[in-house]
Formats: structure tokens, sequence, C-alpha cells
């Protein structure tokens, strides 16, 4: 088990670079499946996440060669429909597969997933969505099992947007039969990005970013090279870290579009936010004002950088509600900031937050990915000796170098081994 140590005081300067977006790469591994030829795919971020999503596509049969930040998939021997329970148990995007194995193989065994405990993410909208396409399912012993000789074209409502329903679907549909129709769909961008990789690949789909997906199915796909989008989230973690320390940080390799709720509040709170084409300059040289926000599907405020932004405003000057409406569970960083002297006090789905004028460094533990970013980024600001994030596996699910690229920025921060 490793833990991270981080003496805090340091104002944040210089330029981070992003890499690619960890929840566009995964749906894209998966729709590797659809056709038989190599696919290669660029920019892709060395995660445990990404690591784990190969490990099944090996186990499947297939095989990978990953070098640098590409990956050249081969998916022509797959060999059997199974995605085992001790992998996907560590990963709940591993549902992805169910649509492409479908379509492909006309059968998936797929265990139902794990991942981090920050709430129900159901899958009964996916199993409901692929059963109007034709697809008959069985739930026993915690697998779903799926088969359909050929999936059909099928007008799809979902109650709430999902995104990797959305995605599922899509890859089921691309193959399938006839016009499907996704109604109430996910629109982030790496919905879109699963889209543009799919387009580019032969499928037929419309709509994409929007919440109406249509999708003709086509015959066969092709092979393809594609570039991953960059991290958003990353990007806005770095924007937050800049903020919090009063730091002036140039964040590069980005999409300004996909973090403008995340601009727009930190604007709010008096911090400077120069948008460009692919640069963002994040400056903070004076008092950071308590905003009020609430997460929302794209494009409102990632409920992924709700935690981040909570360790920002517990240094702010004032008081703000932060109301979290993706996720049942995600306050569960707020016992381990209050050990470092923030004043927060939940109710139901929000957050009552005082700002501070600072935090003390302390022990912590890591619960979740973007609760290890949020406390990572209050260590950074904490007085009193080191702040210690244990369990920080799960950061290495979803930041990728994340210590050497704060480093970079001028941070006292490393790795050891508990």
């Amino acid at each position: 088990m490793e833990k991270l140590v981080i003496k805090g005081g340091v104002s944040l300067k210089g330029v981070v670079k992003i890499s690619g977006a960890k929840n566009a790469a995964l749906p894209c591994i998966a729709a590797s499946i659809l056709q038989p030829e190599p696919i290669k795919l660029l920019r892709i971020p060395n995660l445990k996440d990404v690591k784990t999503i190969l490990q099944i596509l090996e186990l499947l049969g297939c095989q990978y060669q990953w070098n640098g930040d590409e990956v050249l998939i081969n998916t022509k021997d797959i060999k059997t429909y199974e995605c085992p329970y001790d992998l996907v148990r560590t990963m709940r995007a591993s549902i992805l597969f169910l649509g492409p194995l479908l379509s492909r193989l006309g059968r998936a065994k797929i265990s139902l997933p794990g991942g981090c405990a920050i709430g129900a993410r159901p899958v009964n909208l996916h199993l409901k969505a692929l059963e109007l396409m034709g697809a008959e399912m069985q739930l026993e012993q915690g697998y779903i099992y799926a088969k359909a000789k050929k999936l059909k074209g099928a007008d799809i409502f979902f109650d709430i947007p999902t995104v990797t329903g959305t995605e599922n679907v899509m890859m089921a549909a691309v193959l399938a039969e006839g016009k499907t129709i996704i109604r109430n769909a996910a629109s982030e961008p790496e919905v879109v990005d699963l889209a543009e990789l799919l387009r580019a690949m032969g499928a037929d789909i419309q709509g994409h970013g929007t919440d109406t997906i249509v999708i003709e199915g086509v015959k066969e796909l092709r092979p393809v090279i594609y570039t991953i989008i960059p991290d958003r989230i990353e990007t806005g973690t770095y924007m937050i870290a800049a903020a919090i320390t009063q730091g002036d940080v140039s964040i590069e390799d980005c999409k300004p579009e996909h973090v403008g709720a995340l601009a727009k509040k930190l604007r709010e709170a008096d911090v400077n936010v120069e948008l460009q084409k692919d640069k963002i300059r994040v400056c903070a040289n004076g008092e950071i004002k308590c905003v009020d926000v609430k997460t929302m599907p794209y494009p409102g405020f990632p409920t992924d950088l709700q935690a981040q932004f909570m360790a920002l405003m517990c240094v702010s000057k004032g008081a703000c509600v932060i109301e979290e409406t993706i996720f049942e569970n995600r306050f569960i960083h707020v016992a381990e900031l209050r050990r470092m002297g923030a004043d927060i006090e939940v109710s139901g789905n929000k957050a009552y937050v005082k700002g501070k004028t600072k935090l003390l460094a302390a022990p912590v533990m890591a619960t979740d990915l973007r609760a290890s970013a949020s406390l990572v980024l209050a260590g950074l600001v904490a007085e009193g000796g080191y702040t210690e994030v244990r369990r920080i596996y799960h950061l290495d699910r979803g930041y990728e170098a994340l210590e050497k690229k704060l480093i970079g920025l001028g941070a006292t921060i490393w790795r050891e081994r508990e």
C-alpha cells in the first residue's frame, strides 16, 4: 500500500500538460470489439483503469500492444464472451463490454460491476435498453447473462441521462438492424468522443452531444487510428490546484470548452481564468470568495469536480452551499477534510461550507477517486507539518503521474510505501 506525503505552503507556478481522458479511453477501447481488424488509439493515459480494461480484452482472447500513449488492439481472435468478476469488480466501466459483445458474438456474460463507493450506479437502464433491442437478459449469482441472435433498432428513452448507458446502446446499435433512437441521452464530451470514433469506423450516428441520438445500423465497421480527447476532470483539478495555492498555472493540451462551468464558478470566486484555444491560465493573487455550486449533468458543474471545489471553498472567504444531485454518497470526503480543520456540515444532498483562513496537516484516508484529489489539494495548502494521503490506489485509477506533474509546478509531494 502506498501513500502521498505533502508539505503545504507552495504557490504552484508553471505549465502542466493534460493527459488523454480516462472516461473517453475506456469506451473507445471497448468499441474495438465491434470489428476484427487492428485499431490504434492515441493519447491513452497510463492509468490503472486502462490497464484493467486491457486485461479484460486479453482474457477475451484479444491482443494489444501498448507503447507510450499509443495502444494497438487486435480483436480478431476473440474466444469468449465472459468478463470475470476478479477484474470487473474493480471498475464499473467494465459494463461497457455488454453492448459490443452482444453485437459481435451475440452473447455476453459480465459480472455486475464494482468500483468506487460513491453510491449506486444501477445498470438496469442498460439492460432495459438492450432488451428493447431484442436481447434476452438474466441476472444470476452476480452475473449478467445476455444473448441475442441479432440486435434490432429500437426507440429508447432513459429515465435519467446515463453516460455508460448511452455509450453501451450506441455501441450495440451501430451494427443492429434498422434505426435506434436514444432519447434523454447523455451529452458529455466522452459520449461525443466515442460517437466520433464510431463514425470514423463507418457508423451512421447523428445528434451526439444533444439529448437525442439517432443511429442507423450498418453491416460492418472498418479499422481506424483515433486520438482520444484530453481529460476535462484532470484539467479542472489543476485549475482548482492553481486557485487553492494562490498560484499561476498554464494548463496546456486541453479543451477549455469542456470546463466552462468550472471556469464560470472560479471567476465568481474572484479567480482569474483565461481561456485560449487549447490552453487555460489560472491565476489567484488575492482573497477567494465562497460561491454556491450545484452538480448537474454536462454542461453543468461536474460531479467529478465537486470534492476538489469543496476543498477550495474550505479556505475561501464567506460561506456556501454545495449541492450534489448525481450520486447520493459523494460527500464521504467531508469527514477527512474535517480532520484537517474544515468547517463543513452535511444535510441530505447539501454540504454547508464555512471558509477558514487555513487548514491543518493531518493523516487522511482516500475513499474514492475524486475524494482523493480533494485531499491532495487540501494538503497543498495545509499548515503545521505533513499531510499523508493514504489509499492512493484510488488516485492511480484516474490521474496520470499526479505527483510528478505537481512537482513540476513546484509542489513538495512524494510517494511512500506504508
